[in-house]
């Protein structure tokens, strides 16, 4: 019976030195220098991206034609697309932080991937819900759909919370009509609701209730007429179904919180922030427009927690200027340089081999030496 016993290592400290320095070296290298590779699209990325920072100036432009200030101390990039903290026609409550946040033209980029890779396709119908908490992700939204060539059945809020279109005089149909009338995009509103609270803008003030009665006066805007929540959902789902049938629409998208498209309180966690090609099955909360397309496996993108979605992208955080087009990672990704890496992988197993042959040429010469 052979005995096994521990045998010290011949080799130097000098062999496992150069070991130690190559091998940490290697993996500096391949940690410190990494290749930048054009995310798929990128033309077209670049494009819906122009085409949204081109809108935000004519925005811009039409606010101050309208004798409007623009605050920089709120709207530090001079959007114009920047409300103001409270006004009579004000729905709810809102963060400054996200709507600074959602004034960056890389978001028409950012929902162009979504919808790219939801499947569209040139010609395309897309079913749209519009808040006008967020201007500046409706502009986006329709920049990504304008360069994609889609059709758009929309149906928008007429109210907004803190800081969103919320003056009276500048409320997000002004925009829209003004954009459509010049050319800019091809698509207005289907219709408009209340928005707030039960889609019923409850909790607006008398004073608020009647500028809002005005807007919708002086623009000729197609109201809608529900009386509640539960008939706001099905006007909504027949003006949607009255162009075509559900399951005909290739995507959902929704701008904001508005109750009736993304449901009540407990409706929160039914999906996520961006794109979503998987409906889970919720039972909790009140049915929605969301949920009715979800439903039929339609996807749904989800422009909501902007703060969320401008982290996980690599978009700034409350921008004090415009952001350059191009920024994030959906432009261009950091990656491994996968030659390096072989390279120092390929280093350190040859070094391992040249220690451990040269090892066992010594353990031969020494058995012939006796």
């Amino acid at each position: 019976m052979k005995g096994m016993y521990w045998k010290s290592s011949n080799k130097s400290v000098l062999y496992y030195l150069v070991l130690a320095v190559f091998s940490i070296f290697g993996m500096y290298m391949v940690e410190h220098f990494h290749s930048e590779k054009i995310q798929p699209n990128f033309s077209e990325k670049i494009e819906a991206a122009k085409l949204t920072a081109k809108v935000f100036e004519e925005i811009k432009h039409y606010k101050e034609s309208k004798g409007k200030k623009i605050d920089l101390k709120f709207d530090p990039s001079g959007s114009g697309l920047i409300g103001e903290f409270f006004t009579p026609v004000t729905s709810n409550l809102g963060s400054l932080r996200a709507k600074q946040t959602s004034i960056n033209p890389n978001f028409g980029a950012l929902i162009l991937e979504y919808l790219i890779q939801a499947g569209v396709q040139k010609g395309d119908t897309v079913a749209v819900s519009l808040s006008g908490s967020f201007p500046a992700l409706n502009i986006a939204v329709y920049s990504a759909a304008k360069v994609l060539e889609l059709k758009l059945v929309i149906i928008s809020s007429l109210t907004s919370s803190q800081w969103g279109a919320n003056d009276p005089e500048f409320l997000w149909p002004d925009m829209e009509i003004w954009l459509y009338s010049r050319g800019i995009f091809p698509y207005k509103s289907l219709a408009y609701s209340w928005g707030g609270i039960e889609d019923q803008a409850f909790g607006i003030s008398e004073k608020g209730s009647k500028l809002l009665q005005n807007s919708a006066s002086k623009n000729s805007l197609p109201m809608l007429h529900s009386k509640n929540y539960s008939e706001s959902l099905e006007e909504r789902i027949g003006l949607y179904s009255a162009t075509i049938p559900l399951s005909g629409y290739k995507v959902y998208i929704n701008v904001g919180g508005g109750t009736v498209s993304v449901g009540t309180k407990k409706n929160a966690g039914e999906f996520s922030p961006g794109l979503n090609l998987k409906h889970p099955v919720i039972r909790d909360g009140r049915d929605s427009v969301m949920r009715r397309f979800a439903n039929e496996g339609i996807p749904v993108i989800h422009l909501v927690r902007v703060e969320e979605l401008a982290i996980q992208n690599g978009f700034t955080i409350q921008p004090k200027k415009l952001p350059e087009i191009g920024e994030g990672k959906i432009f261009r990704r950091s990656e491994y340089d996968l030659r390096l890496g072989t390279s120092v992988l390929v280093g350190i197993l040859v070094l391992l081999y040249v220690f451990f042959k040269r090892d066992s040429f010594i353990e031969e010469d020494r058995d012939e030496s006796l």
